[in-house]
């Protein structure tokens, strides 16, 4: 009994998302907020169970299939608390446009246990279970309006992309085992840290699982489906795809390549610096020409994930501590970034154009500033949290010797500036061009709110959460 204490969380998880899809048969369209309700306590409920099973080392169970660690404690509470994020901003568009079914928040929870096994896998094949739970959930989520041609459209690229990716990963995954008898990642670690030299079928696998991770991370030139998802799905799925999602892909390269690969570092070093130069220069100059702020911020996110690749290129101890910190900044900084596009829409309008947010100061002073505040952290303009988050990544591959790599993300960073300014030109100099009122409930900007001002606050003080980043990792 004491072997499935590690796990307790994933296994109330499910337990609870078995009562939630028992209870929303019987529940009619106008009862649906008790399935919000539940889900809402499911989260909490997993959290609890999280943190009272809490261990202070690594506990490896389930035959070396599982690992319960300080790290993997951190990462699913930031984890917990997006989906939160998620479903208490997606609540009220829901209901607008006639899409508060339970289907989201059971999928949103399914989607959540797939990260949380990812999170905690020990062997291949578990990251692999835990990454098809997530990616089945989220092509049904892109797919979740059923009356939009555009949103099938974007779910069947994404699942048609996804399956190849899937399928490149766990060709990878079979060569590895080929080579070294194991799935397990200590293993894996033990048998690379013992060879002498690099066969080449190890590195044809290890180029392999980096065409699959690069793909769920959204790196170049592995990025063709973020832009199509982002923009063809309903907001709140696209708010949910930008951010829980990134911690899992964080894991899963924090998994597979720092605790599994850590002794191949030398060999796949380069392959992720390309990936991440390649993301940093596409991901920035291609925003600068969208008019559409869905598909801005998806080319957003492709630069985001060049900083993160940053810290993996580094490989030490610091720079691991420091994409797992822009990691975690990214998900807080996009949850506020689309929470302000759920705001701003209506019934049958989505403000998901740049033109939508003209003139917002003059209809709401607050939130106008709140997305100033929003849009500086992304840029890296201080005192908000999202230039610190890019300093410490850059201070990493510094003391690495990688000096150009440095250079390279402080040019693009500076490109990447001018996309961000213009929503916030777009905000207080452009005329307004219809004097509608925002429409959202109190909870929602109370939340919001709370959510944009974290990201100031973590900006004033950064170093608790990047002592915790760093800590974990230890």
């Amino acid at each position: 009994m004491l072997e499935f204490m590690p796990a307790a969380a994933e296994i109330f998880l499910i337990s609870a998302i078995c009562v939630v899809l028992l209870i929303d048969v019987f529940l009619s369209d106008e009862q649906r907020r008790i399935t919000f309700r539940l889900a809402v306590l499911a989260i909490v409920g997993t959290a609890a169970c999280s943190s009272y099973f809490a261990v202070s080392e690594s506990v490896i169970v389930f035959s070396g299939a599982f690992v319960a660690d300080p790290t993997s404690q951190v990462l699913k509470m930031f984890a917990y608390l997006v989906v939160a994020l998620v479903f208490l901003y997606s609540r009220d568009y829901l209901i607008r446009g006639g899409l508060f079914k339970g289907e989201f928040f059971i999928l949103g929870l399914f989607a959540l246990l797939g990260i949380m096994v990812m999170i905690s896998a020990n062997s291949l094949l578990t990251l692999y279970l835990g990454l098809e739970i997530l990616s089945l959930s989220l092509y049904t989520l892109v797919a979740f309006n059923r009356e939009s041609a555009t949103a099938a459209e974007s779910a069947i690229k994404y699942f048609v992309l996804g399956a190849i990716a899937s399928g490149t990963l766990l060709y990878g995954i079979s060569i590895l085992y080929g080579v070294s008898g194991t799935v397990q990642l200590d293993e894996l670690a033990a048998h690379f840290s013992a060879a002498d030299t690099i066969s080449v079928p190890a590195l044809l696998g290890l180029a392999f699982i980096i065409v699959g991770v690069a793909f769920k991370f959204g790196a170049v030139p592995f990025h063709m489906w973020l832009p199509d998802v982002y923009e063809g799905a309903p907001a709140p799925v696209t708010l949910f795809i930008g951010t829980a999602p990134k911690i899992a892909a964080f894991a899963l390269m924090w998994r597979l390549l720092a605790e599994g690969l850590g002794d191949l570092h030398a060999s796949w070093q380069s392959m992720v610096a390309i990936l991440s130069v390649l993301s940093l220069g596409i991901g920035n100059v291609v925003a600068i020409a969208q008019t559409n702020l869905k598909r801005m911020l998806a080319y957003s996110t492709i630069s985001h994930v060049g900083f993160i690749l940053m810290g993996f290129v580094a490989g030490t101890q610091m720079g691991l501590a420091a994409a797992l910190f822009y990691t975690v900044i990214y998900a807080l900084t996009a949850a506020a970034a689309f929470g302000m596009i759920i705001l701003l829409s209506r019934k049958g309008f989505e403000a998901e154009k740049l033109e939508d947010f003209k003139g917002l100061n003059a209809r709401s002073p607050w939130f106008a500033l709140m997305m100033l505040m929003i849009m500086f952290s992304m840029a890296g303009v201080p005192p908000f949290v999202g230039f610190y988050a890019k300093l410490v990544v850059l201070s990493s591959v510094i003391d690495a010797g990688m000096l150009w790599l440095a250079i390279a993300g402080v040019a693009f960073a500076v490109i990447g500036a001018f996309y961000y300014l213009r929503v916030v030109w777009y905000m207080y100099f452009a005329e307004p061009e219809a004097d509608v009122p925002l429409h959202a409930d109190l909870d929602l900007r109370l939340v919001l709110s709370g959510n944009v001002l974290a990201l100031l606050v973590l900006g004033l003080f950064p170093g608790g959460l990047l002592d915790l980043c760093a800590r974990v990792l230890l």
